[in-house]
């Protein structure tokens, strides 16, 4: 059977884990992966050629939705209420659940299961941020002065793409916001003009007024968020980026030998209303083809590589945080892992999503933004619009 993966950072770990099972069941799974920029194109192009892989990786609900609506993904719900939960924590089973109602029109149900529990945050490198890990910036104010002050070097600054300034703002917005708020906001139901979202785009905003954006500019494009990386990781370019924290394990197979950088949450605004949540997202994880050939065998597969023994080779050799109850609990991460950790312990758990439209329109007007071109308010309407024509 095949497995189309997404994802190079356990590429090697996931070829290793299927090598295992093979040898211990007679099963040969083979790995195909096109890389990150060409997943999405080759699974579009699989299903209208009626061609599909047996189990492919699981992506973000916007792109993924349309797969899951033509019927390409098997409802786990059953397999899950039969035993299979207790290798993940209850809030990833929730994030990866298709409420009823959920504002991508997919059926309810669970389409994905997951081996990595994802959260976002910053990475800095003490070096060029000045940013000491043991003494982090309590407020978004301190933060915003430090990197101002890092980026009168050279290779100093911060750094973010583009396409992960919608995760950005929500992080920042739950300084003001509850989940349900951020939830209803997805769904239409909550204006994006309110005050919550205001304060989160006015950071940005700030941000820039006070010079820390390396080149005055948010990167953006296709490949935004790898060349962020690529200037943090490999070229030390930049001191500090936001990141999702898969950028950790990037950075452990295009840069092994670089370790001297440290992930730590977002801090808590002055005028917070709540602590800061990361975005929960669920990570690298798998979807199983039911009009496959073989169901079956892929579920099984699913279940082996899922269990916390191979949860526990991708988190050492890859470079995640594993969903595992006992592993959360007893495995030793990586250091450069640990402030990514740390935001897994409160998450935002929220069933609706960004839509397509705003995604887009968030991606361009931030960048409008700091380049003096959109004010906060007109942001905001163009966001709040964009929201309309998606409902």
């Amino acid at each position: 059977m095949t497995f189309l993966n997404q994802s190079r950072g356990q590429e090697i770990v996931l070829n290793e884990l299927a090598k295992k099972y093979g040898e211990e069941t007679g099963v040969t799974v083979t790995v195909d992966t096109p890389g990150p920029v060409d997943y999405l194109p080759k699974l579009q192009a699989d299903a209208q050629s009626k061609q599909m892989p047996d189990i492919y990786s699981s992506f973000n609900p916007v792109s993924m939705a349309p797969f899951y609506k033509a019927g390409w993904a098997l409802d786990l719900s059953a397999e899950l209420k039969d035993g299979w939960s207790k290798n993940f924590t209850p809030e990833v089973i929730k994030l990866a659940t298709f409420a009823k109602g959920n504002n991508l029109g997919v059926k309810p149900g669970v389409y994905t299961v997951h081996w990595e529990n994802q959260s976002y945050g910053l990475i800095s490198d003490s070096a060029n941020s000045g940013i000491d890990a043991a003494k982090q910036p309590k407020t978004v104010s301190d933060l915003i002065k430090q990197l101002a002050a890092s980026n009168k070097n050279a290779n100093g600054g911060f750094s973010v793409a583009a396409s992960l300034t919608p995760q950005f703002v929500q992080y920042l917005a739950s300084n003001w916001l509850t989940d349900k708020q951020i939830n209803d906001t997805f769904a239409g139901d909550y204006k994006w003009t309110s005050d919550g979202w205001a304060k989160a785009f006015q950071v940005i905003a700030d941000l820039k007024k006070a010079g820390a954006i390396q080149g005055d500019a948010i990167p953006g494009g296709q490949n935004d968020n790898p060349t962020v990386e690529t200037n943090f990781f490999t070229k030390h370019s930049v001191g500090t980026i936001f990141d999702a924290s898969p950028g950790v394990s990037v950075a452990h197979k295009t840069a092994p030998d670089y370790t001297s950088f440290f992930s730590m949450a977002l801090p808590k605004a002055s005028d917070a209303k709540y602590s800061p949540r990361s975005p929960g997202v669920p990570g690298k994880g798998a979807v199983i083809n039911p009009r496959g050939e073989h169901v079956q065998a892929s579920l099984a597969f699913v279940k082996w590589l899922t269990e916390p023994a191979q949860q526990e080779v991708f988190a050492k050799e890859a470079y995640i945080i594993p969903t595992s109850p006992s592993l959360l609990k007893s495995a030793k991460l990586p250091d450069t892992l640990v402030g990514f950790a740390e935001g897994t312990k409160n998450q935002q758990v929220i069933p609706n999503t960004f839509s397509a439209q705003v995604t887009d329109a968030i991606n361009r007007d931030v960048q409008s933004l700091v380049l003096g071109q959109m004010t906060v308010k007109d942001l905001l309407a163009d966001v709040q619009s964009a929201q309309d024509a998606s409902q």
